[in-house]
């Protein structure tokens, strides 16, 4: 999908469509310490939800 769109916008506007090839990997380079620190977080999330919801979990298997 990503390439159907960037194929429509090579014709209708060549040089942004250049710039846009050669930007992204940069953007995705910049992006990428946001998206492992969401990881993180979400990693750490999911481990308090684990403790926090541990006791009603034993409970109910017993």
């Amino acid at each position: 999908m990503k390439f159907l769109l960037w194929c429509i916008l090579l014709v209708l506007c060549w040089p942004l469509a250049l710039a846009a090839l050669v930007l992204y990997p940069l953007v995705w380079l910049f992006l990428l310490p946001f998206r492992l620190v969401g990881i993180a977080v979400e990693g750490a999330l999911g481990l308090v939800w684990a403790i926090v919801t541990l006791p009603a979990r034993m409970l109910r298997a017993l």
